[in-house]
């Protein structure tokens, strides 16, 4: 699949960007170096595209170093292609690490029979589950849109985790919500809708500086905003 919204938009079927087994083994080796490191995301790319053969010899090396707590693997692989989400998979994740799912996710209706029963899969053998979603024009930019993907992935055991300001990619202007609109989205959710299903709303700075918060601020002069955008009187 193609994120048109994505900077890496353009970067695909790219195999010789894949690491090599010395690239592997150096990488693994920076890590066992460097004891600070407690925990270790398999980002994109998609990771879930390696065989489970490789995914075990990741997740087993890293569960060798006891420096490595967490294992966090970022993907859209059970919403693209839920079939692969096999009990073969979920054993090669397994180990003596925390071991979290991220998927990417930004419609409720991508959230199929077949991709519920995937992350029934993940749930029920221990592996927690978060989300990201990206706000996008004229596909989740109101609150019902917005709503229903977030409980309908609560409902789903997944716990919402970032919403992305979408990024400043070259030809994709037609996606953005401007940071405002984004943000009395955000607003309007805080309240009649569940804490659960609360993500963090998230701008990718561009350069490699992070992610910062972006969501709404409810403290004003004179006390603080209210689910209406009224403001009630704080305690002194």
């Amino acid at each position: 699949v193609y994120c048109r919204f994505c900077f890496r938009r353009e970067t695909v079927g790219q195999a010789e960007q894949a690491l090599n087994a010395a690239e592997m083994q150096a990488a693994l080796n920076y890590i066992t170096e460097r004891p600070a490191i407690w925990e270790v995301i398999l980002s994109g790319g998609d990771p879930l595209v390696l065989s489970d053969r490789r995914l075990g010899e990741i997740a087993q090396a890293l569960a060798a170093m006891e420096h490595v707590q967490v294992l966090r693997l970022h993907t859209r692989v059970p919403v693209a292609d839920p079939a692969r989400i096999t009990p073969a998979l979920i054993a090669a994740l397994k180990s003596r690490l925390a071991t979290y799912v991220v998927i990417h996710v930004n419609h409720a209706d991508e959230i199929t029979t077949e991709v519920k029963q995937a992350l029934a899969l993940l749930a029920d053998n221990g592996i927690p589950l978060l989300s990201q979603s990206v706000l996008l024009r004229g596909v989740n930019d109101n609150v019902e849109a917005l709503t229903k993907l977030m409980r309908t992935l609560v409902a789903n055991r997944v716990k919402p985790y970032y919403l992305h300001q979408t990024d400043l990619a070259k030809g994709t202007g037609h996606f953005r919500v401007p940071l405002a609109e984004g943000q009395e989205l955000m607003r309007h959710m805080r309240g009649p809708v569940s804490g659960l299903c609360q993500p963090t709303y998230v701008l990718d700075i561009p350069g490699g500086h992070g992610k910062v918060p972006v969501g709404p601020c409810y403290v004003v002069e004179g006390g603080v905003l209210n689910v209406h955008g009224n403001i009630v009187p704080s305690s002194p």
